[in-house]
């Protein structure tokens, strides 16, 4: 268990938990600004998570900067960072796992198998380490945040979920960490994200609403970029991550960077 949460508790004092795997941007910082706003405490943790990367993804290449993770968390005013070691975090041969069933297996769970199983066997132990009263979470990770939010509700995790904005470069690529992995050339070419978006937002406002014209707007203009490599492009309902729904989805390489994004349709693409 962190240490001060039970004093914290004893106090009545309201504890906000902003989970992240480090190399902090300004997506990170909103969810701590708002956890600021809610909280009388707000703890960050700062834990990248192995048993949500599967063979072959970027485990040991993601982001890592401790100094600058902590310069900026002292800037923004947390009360104490959770920083688990993997040995503390998963004791030698632990084998359990959290399996949200359903959501956890369409999209990006189709395409990271156990991604969802790691997100949630973390965010689990998280909850009772830090035992939060509100936990925040970023829009652009749209699927973990049903997955979360099923998880609490199913478990009981005494815990309110907030969901927080996606924070946007000016061109209105999604913040990432994994932005930091793409050249000038693949950073132009993951603006068709958010083109994409945009282009089924403006078909949605004039009207359009069956969900194959919808996904074949996304598609199309996916595929209009040479660098950008489709996985999928959808639209969704955002709790079952199933179809019909409003929420667009997309996923893309671009070399061996994988992105994903979001967007309410039913909402203007902001810029």
């Amino acid at each position: 268990m962190l240490e001060g949460s039970r004093r914290w508790r004893r106090e009545g004092l309201s504890i906000g938990l902003v989970p992240t795997m480090g190399a902090l941007h300004a997506g990170h910082l909103s969810l701590i600004a708002e956890a600021r706003r809610e909280n009388a405490i707000v703890v960050a943790s700062v834990f990248v998570n192995p048993i949500q990367f599967a063979p072959g993804e970027d485990f040991e290449r993601y982001p890592r900067d401790p100094a600058r993770d902590a310069e900026q968390l002292s800037g923004a005013g947390i009360d104490a960072v959770y920083r688990p070691a993997v040995e503390v975090m998963y004791y030698p041969g632990a084998s359990t796992r959290v399996h949200v069933a359903g959501i956890s297996d369409r999209l990006e769970g189709a395409a990271r198998p156990g991604h969802f199983d790691g997100v949630a066997t973390v965010v689990s132990k998280l909850f009772t380490a830090v035992e939060p009263d509100r936990a925040y979470f970023g829009q652009k990770d749209a699927q973990q945040v049903a997955v979360v939010r099923r998880l609490a509700r199913d478990l009981d995790f005494p815990v309110q979920i907030r969901v927080c904005p996606t924070v946007r470069e000016a061109d209105g690529l999604a913040m990432s960490s994994r932005n930091a992995y793409l050249d000038p050339q693949e950073r132009a070419a993951a603006g068709s994200l958010s083109a994409a978006l945009r282009l089924a937002a403006d078909a949605y406002a004039a009207g359009e609403r069956r969900p194959e014209q919808l996904r074949s707007a996304l598609q199309a203009r996916l595929e209009a970029e040479p660098l950008a490599q489709v996985e999928y492009a959808e639209v969704v309902d955002p709790e079952t991550f199933t179809s019909p729904g409003s929420l667009a989805v997309v996923a893309i390489r671009i070399g061996t960077t994988r992105l994903i994004d979001n967007h309410d349709l039913s909402m203007r693409f902001p810029g």
